[in-house]
């Protein structure tokens, strides 16, 4: 007897609040392994020729070729911040998140080929130079054309629906069972780890302010070094507390009680507001106190 499988609420809900994205950025290291050379040095080492290599840095630490490699790093750092895990490279965004997302995401392309402008510029002359500082080293062949260089230094971003996969295929009653429980515990872990990871960046954010709006004593010299609040840490809890408004996929209250108890508390508070004003900065500190006794954070 055959039958058709269904596909799970959870899977469902997953899907329709939020997409998949991935951002590929990628770059050239500008190193290659020499092969002569470490063969030369393990021979005068009178070592193996497998026990070292010798790798060439071909554009020695060129700061306009640093800053691209760089900015690959904040880029992954930018995602991640603002997305949820899902399966390496690929990212969960929530759908309330897309329009910004993909706003800072036009941002971050400029500043890409600003970046990629201003080393391809030099790169004619940082060639030239490193004739000089490689000496019997250098080889030209080994540097890209410009056109190839551009090539080599790209950014793109993808975004795909969440795979729902469906199984409206005939399948027999025991394999449809036993795929069915497969694909919603699957689904639901995945639920789980998300909204685990949204909970931990409330929790970090209300941390991280109590931090900044603490007491501190004054040092030998009578000096109170208050601890530095950024407005970007406010922002950012700001956009957080928001986004949990949409998503919370689990429907969990106590994460929904902490949102809001921590927007009331900071959506008219500028980080300015904390610096300029001991009464701001009591209140805001007083306040979070009262979220983290009770939350138990």
């Amino acid at each position: 007897m055959n039958t058709e499988l269904q596909k799970p609420n959870y899977l469902i809900s997953l899907a329709s609040s939020g997409m998949i994205v991935h951002v590929e950025v990628n770059v050239w290291s500008a190193t290659k392994q020499d092969k002569d050379i470490s063969e030369e040095v393990t021979a005068l080492k009178r070592a193996d020729k497998d026990a070292g290599r010798f790798v060439k840095h071909l554009l020695a630490g060129d700061p306009t070729h640093k800053e691209l490699l760089n900015f690959r790093q904040t880029v992954y750092n930018w995602v991640k911040r603002k997305t949820y895990d899902w399966a390496g490279p690929s990212r969960y965004l929530p759908l309330a998140s897309l329009q910004s997302f993909k706003s800072e995401f036009n941002q971050i392309e400029e500043q890409h080929k600003e970046l990629l402008d201003k080393f391809v510029q030099r790169y004619p002359d940082i060639i030239a130079n490193m004739a000089f500082k490689q000496g019997d080293m250098f080889d030209a062949n080994e540097y890209p054309s410009v056109d190839e260089m551009r090539d080599r230094f790209r950014i793109n971003l993808y975004i795909t629906d969440v795979p729902t996969g469906d199984f409206r295929n005939a399948i027999a009653n025991d394999i449809a069972e036993d795929l069915k429980q497969h694909y919603q515990k699957e689904t639901n872990d995945k639920i789980q780890e998300i909204m685990r990871d949204a909970s931990v960046r409330l929790v970090d954010f209300i941390k991280r302010i109590a931090n900044s709006c603490r007491e501190v004593e004054p040092d030998a010299n009578g000096k109170v070094r208050r601890p530095k609040v950024y407005e970007t840490t406010l922002q950012q809890a700001k956009e957080h507390c928001n986004l949990l408004k949409d998503f919370n996929l689990t429907n969990d209250q106590r994460l929904e009680e902490m949102r809001v108890d921590l927007l009331n508390t900071i959506e008219n508070i500028t980080a300015e507001d904390i610096r300029d004003s001991d009464a701001t900065r009591a209140h805001v500190k007083s306040e979070v106190d009262k979220i983290m006794s009770k939350f138990g954070i």
